[in-house]
């Protein structure tokens, strides 16, 4: 089972529609896939279930809560799991409680209990985290209980200055906490080919050593609608130009 963590500290840079993208496209091959949204937006979430009128049993703020008092500590993870209108996809809901919960979960040093669980897991494939866009208890446990690390990135200034802080976080951590995590790739999204701009730096971001993934996803209104319909654009519309970047991004990953 492969575990994958998209992070960004940066708000804005696609990191929900990454996920839910490269997981449904996981999904559409016949792989049990799992997304487990950790941001307290909750849109991944929405995305995946927004068009569902079923509501979550359980979210990943349970699961958390759990973590607190031994006597609740009896479900297996995938428990916390609910079905999507897609075949294969299933998503652990995010929850508006994760921020109350957070300054007893970090008190309680609970920072390695997602890993736990997923190191547990049985019956997917593969996992897709969606984090907040900070480095919190959330974001840092989803590091330590993965295996690789997508980074999305949009080609501004700002952002690629933040770009190299985070990139030392991760290497932190996984330097502190989880040996296995690798930085899988630097994903260049709503790339405008056209634009002087990003083709600078992202070349720069090359010359500096810096792994920059070769599939970059271009921009379009088709990724908004897609939003709106609750649907990822392998199920929306196979062929449009920005679902098969998404589809070589996805060959492009390790399996």
């Amino acid at each position: 089972m492969t575990k994958r963590v998209v992070f960004n500290q940066k708000g804005g840079v696609g990191k929900t529609t990454i996920v839910c993208n490269l997981a449904a496209i996981a999904a559409s091959r016949g792989l049990r896939t799992l997304v487990i949204d950790l941001d307290t937006q909750g849109n991944a979430t929405q995305y995946l279930m927004g068009g569902s009128t079923a509501k979550p049993d359980r979210t990943i703020a349970d699961f958390f809560e759990s973590t607190l008092s031994f006597s609740l500590q009896s479900q297996p993870f995938v428990a916390y799991a609910s079905n999507t209108p897609f075949e294969n996809l299933d998503v652990v809901a995010a929850d508006p409680r994760l921020e109350e919960l957070i300054v007893k979960l970090e008190a309680k040093q609970k920072i390695y209990k997602l890993r736990d669980a997923l190191k547990r897991l049985k019956g997917y494939d593969a996992v897709f985290i969606d984090t907040p866009p900070a480095l919190n208890f959330y974001s840092r446990s989803a590091l330590i209980a993965s295996d690789r690390c997508l980074v999305p990135f949009d080609c501004d200034e700002f952002a690629r200055q933040a770009l190299y802080t985070l990139l030392d976080n991760v290497q932190e951590i996984r330097a502190d906490h989880n040996d296995d995590l690798e930085i899988e790739g630097i994903i260049v999204n709503q790339f405008q080919a056209r634009s002087k701009l990003p083709t600078r730096m992202v070349e720069e971001l090359k010359a500096e050593g810096r792994p920059i993934l070769p599939q970059m996803l271009g921009s379009s209104v088709i990724v908004k609608e897609s939003h709106e319909h609750h649907t990822p654009l392998i199920f929306l519309d196979a062929s449009h130009r920005v679902t098969k970047e998404y589809v070589a991004l996805y060959e492009a990953l390790k399996p």
